[in-house]
């Protein structure tokens, strides 16, 4: 059975890189009915961020990625903390310490300060390997601090990863990693290896910028006799101008995107697509849903190039998803904006709703789309001109004069029957059907553009305001 992990260190909020690392994993495993698991990383206290943890439960519960195992608190899963798990990581360290893959070492900062080369990088000389078991042991009886280093062999390692193939390095450009540092607890790195392993992990997704230090992950696997999980290394993922997306450069926050307007199945679709793209029959589609994605994803399709993240692709992607919902779900966003927008008695907001949802890209961009119901906003009659419709005002004049007179005998007060009236209208005063429609939509709205025709305002805004706002029109352009 396929289990892959998120593994995230709560250091801060989520952002779409972070998010599109967690759904690969989630996808791995639903593809094939397979176990998703969330383990968080705080061995490194220093860098705990409070309050974080939870910033990452909810991230996950509102994007859909639900976790199905971990620690059952309260009958609830709740997931793996590294930190609550200390004890495990000590046993695995000391045994590669006996076999000689590891050992003590008892250097202090200042030394280790001093080891840097002419370019300022740093990398331990082995000085403590180098002591002899009498050595060690003394200075393990003194209570001496210490970490446990690794031992990297000689020679190259090698690993296939799922994306960039086969990759191998000369094991010398690698650093004796440290295992267990002074405190006791494990580094990022080994804690990484020792609980993948006992969370039996098939599939580990993570940055590229990481394909350069899996072959410790590789060694470490090896030396402790473990099956290696499949390595799957994901695109750079890159803003417009080419920096790296990370929190320090700005990066948005998933919960924030959501707090914005984004829906969740929006930022899911959009991160999907960060470095992914669908084959076969679904190679021309862009919009997908999370369950569609469960059964079409593939690691084979994963991009080597770095990925751009463009706000207005995702945007357009959110309005997409927007179109999509069913009209009374969308209905029901959007009822606290219209009913903010619109106080109007009688107005119909399914229909308001019904308009505006194709137009929008946020739910809540539906207000400034019908606000014109309650208030004519003031305009300049430059807004009757428009060269395709051949409208201006002395046109419009004409079209409102009209149709004044036209709409005022009207009974059957619908859409439909507008229509009709309208169409005689034009023929009557030798305008073309366009050009009455767009100025009687000028009128009625007061704006250059509106979520629907003018028949359709005028039948939400009812015969009187309809003849009073045709009148409004009249007066504006005879002044």
């Amino acid at each position: 059975m396929i289990r892959s992990r998120f593994a995230p260190s709560p250091t801060g909020y989520m952002t779409i890189g972070n998010l599109r690392s967690a759904l690969y994993e989630y996808l791995i495993a639903k593809k094939d009915g397979g176990v998703f698991i969330l383990r968080l990383e705080d061995t490194d206290q220093a860098r705990y961020v409070e309050g974080a943890a939870q910033v990452i439960y909810d991230t996950l519960h509102r994007t859909g990625l639900h976790f199905d195992e971990g620690p059952n608190t309260g009958g609830n899963y709740g997931p793996y903390i590294q930190s609550q798990r200390k004890d495990s990581y000590m046993p695995p360290a000391r045994k590669l310490v006996e076999e000689g893959k590891a050992y003590y070492c008892f250097c202090e900062k200042e030394r280790l300060d001093t080891l840097a080369d002419e370019r300022g990088l740093k990398k331990y000389d082995r000085f403590c390997h180098k002591l002899s078991k009498d050595e060690v042991q003394a200075k393990l009886n003194s209570g001496v601090p210490y970490v446990i280093r690794q031992f990297i062999p000689d020679g190259r390692t090698a690993f296939t990863d799922r994306v960039y193939g086969e990759i191998s390095i000369d094991n010398g450009e690698l650093e004796d990693q440290i295992l267990i540092k002074s405190d006791g607890m494990p580094t990022y790195n080994f804690a990484n290896v020792v609980d993948d392993n006992a969370m039996a992990i098939t599939h580990v997704v993570r940055g590229s910028e990481y394909l350069t230090s899996t072959p410790k992950y590789v060694l470490l696997y090896d030396a402790l006799g473990w099956d290696k999980p499949v390595f799957v290394h994901l695109p750079l993922l890159q803003n417009a101008d080419g920096t790296k997306i990370s929190k320090r450069h700005g990066a948005a926050s998933i919960l924030e995107m959501l707090d914005e307007g984004y829906l969740p199945q929006a930022v899911i679709n959009y991160a999907a697509l960060l470095g992914w793209s669908p084959s076969g029959e679904y190679a021309e589609r862009e919009i997908f849903t999370l369950d569609e994605l469960e059964k079409i994803f593939d690691t084979s399709h994963i991009s080597k190039s770095p990925s751009t993240f463009d706000p207005k692709k995702m945007t357009w992607v959110n309005a997409e998803h927007i179109k999509a919902l069913p009209l009374d779900v969308y209905a029901e966003m959007a009822l606290p904006y219209l009913q903010t927008a619109v106080k109007t008695a009688g107005i119909d907001m399914k229909e308001l709703a019904r308009i505006t949802r194709s137009r929008v890209s946020f739910v809540k961009e539906c207000a400034e789309l019908v606000d014109f119901i309650d208030t004519l906003p003031s305009y300049e009659i430059d807004l009757y001109t428009h060269k395709k419709m051949k409208t201006d005002p002395a046109v419009a004049l004409q079209a409102l004069r009209a149709v004044q007179e036209t709409f005022a005998g009207v009974t059957e007060w619908t859409g439909e029957g507008l229509q009709s009236v309208i169409a005689q209208t034009a023929e009557s005063a030798g305008l073309a059907k366009g050009q009455i429609l767009w100025t009687v939509r000028t009128a009625l709205s007061g704006k250059p553009t509106t979520p629907c025709g003018a028949t359709e305002i005028a039948v939400l805004l009812g015969k009187e305001e309809t003849l009073r706002r045709l009148q409004k029109g009249i007066e504006l352009l005879h002044a």
